[in-house]
């Protein structure tokens, strides 16, 4: 019976583990020394916030695991063996396999500052950085947040639920700037500062400042301002969490390099989830992609491919999801910060209520290339259609009923949306 090993239990490991249960009866170990069972990484801010305990992040069941036949290890894995196919663990007998997937997900970005490893720093993306974040704030006033990204806005969100007085440093023009395009960023940042978060704008860390107690006492920015704080989140991106394959024949750059069927230049040894790195860009995505879906989408086509019904990893149109605490954000196909030489935008937003839709389309063509909404939202598989379908802007905006998945919001906008793009483009080509 084939042993297929995978390394990490994270939605990719997890995803691969069931798919690949689901067509063969191979056996299946599944390595982790992060956590004992799967569980909802988006959802480990509600723990902290008290909307949740820690066993409602757990998808399946304690006794899911032994009846589909899934052997989980609890470990680190600290060596990996390619030529005798063996993995060399912190605790126990070392493992063999015949096929090896990894998994391992990303760890928060350093960048060498000055104080970044010392108590009271940390970032969020693993389960002991919220066991961590618990002890670290049990007597924190204040806490500057590195970083204005996807993390930060919800280790902000966190933070003010204990009244914790939090400042961000954001190094562009507004927040998340080098995602969202200007208007966006600004409505976002300003409903973020509604929720008592400052935010300092084209601001970096400069340094971590600590005191006699050797914690954290405060940082001092770019500007040569110092602000006091108790808690640092370094929240400035993830990377992918090899650094124990480093030194191994592993080919790596910033993630594990993999080709189109997420193979690695050994055999019989894949890679998916944030710590894949592909070797040719897929259109126009980021080579290393650490979102959840995408890792979930890899997984499947993993199973596939280790069960006889080799798949190359076909993502389809880009699409994300996330929340800036009050405000839903939804991302379809490509819409730029700054507008390409050939990409137009059409924004309609609120007059009073942070909700808002910027659509990007062809200036030459019209055709529809992506939309991001926020407070409202859209049905994923009419969105994927039009993009596949190559429809038109007009043809979208008409039609936004279609995709609509909150009723109310368009009863009463919907007709508005549309004149305002008939009335600032003069026309809607349907």
């Amino acid at each position: 019976m084939k042993h297929i090993v995978i390394l990490g239990n994270g939605i990719s490991g997890i995803t691969a583990a069931r798919h690949i249960r689901k067509r063969s009866d191979h056996k299946i170990t599944i390595i982790s020394g992060e956590s004992d069972y799967f569980f909802s990484r988006t959802a480990l801010m509600y723990v902290y916030m008290g909307h949740m305990k820690w066993d409602h992040l757990q998808p399946y069941e304690n006794w899911f695991w032994e009846k589909n036949d899934l052997n989980l290890v609890k470990a680190w894995v600290e060596k990996i063996d390619f030529d005798q196919k063996k993995l060399r663990l912190s605790s126990g007998s070392p493992i063999e396999y015949d096929q090896l997937v990894l998994a391992t997900g990303s760890i928060p970005n350093k960048f060498g500052w000055e104080g970044q490893d010392l108590p009271g720093v940390q970032g969020l993306v693993s389960k002991q950085d919220l066991i961590e974040l618990e002890e670290n704030t049990k007597f924190t006033l204040k806490a500057v947040i590195v970083g204005g990204g996807l993390i930060g806005v919800e280790l902000a969100e966190m933070l003010r639920t204990r009244k914790i007085e939090v400042t961000m440093l954001v190094r562009e023009k507004e927040f998340w700037h080098s995602v969202l395009p200007l208007e966006d960023a600004k409505m976002i940042a300003e409903h973020i500062e509604s929720h008592g978060v400052k935010i300092l704008k084209e601001i970096q860390l400069e340094k971590i400042n600590p005191g006699e107690n050797g914690r954290v006492q405060s940082v001092t920015t770019s500007t040569g301002e110092e602000i006091e704080c108790e808690l640092v989140g370094l929240c400035a991106g993830v990377r992918p969490a090899i650094e124990f394959l480093k030194d191994s024949e592993l080919e790596t750059d910033k993630g594990i390099l993999v080709n189109e069927f997420l193979e690695t230049n050994i055999p019989d040894v894949y890679a998916i989830g944030d710590c894949a790195q592909q070797r040719k860009a897929i259109g126009q995505r980021k080579p290393v992609e650490a979102v959840w879906y995408t890792g979930r989408m890899m997984g499947e086509t993993i199973a596939l491919t280790l069960t006889g019904n080799k798949q190359k990893y076909n993502p389809g149109n880009w699409f994300n999801s996330a929340k800036f605490f009050d405000v839903e954000y939804q991302t379809y196909g490509w819409v730029w910060s700054k507008p390409k030489e050939y990409e137009k935008h059409f924004r309609w937003q609120h007059t009073t209520e942070p909700k808002a839709i910027t659509i990007s389309f062809n200036s030459e063509t019209e055709l529809f290339q992506g939309i991001n909404t926020y407070g409202i939202r859209l049905r994923h598989e009419v969105i994927d259609r039009w993009l596949n379908e190559q429809r038109k802007i007009g043809y979208v905006l008409a039609n936004l009923k279609e995709a609509n998945f909150d009723p109310e919001f368009y009863g009463r906008y919907e007709k508005q949306i549309f004149q305002s793009f008939k009335n600032n483009l003069q026309q809607a080509t349907i």
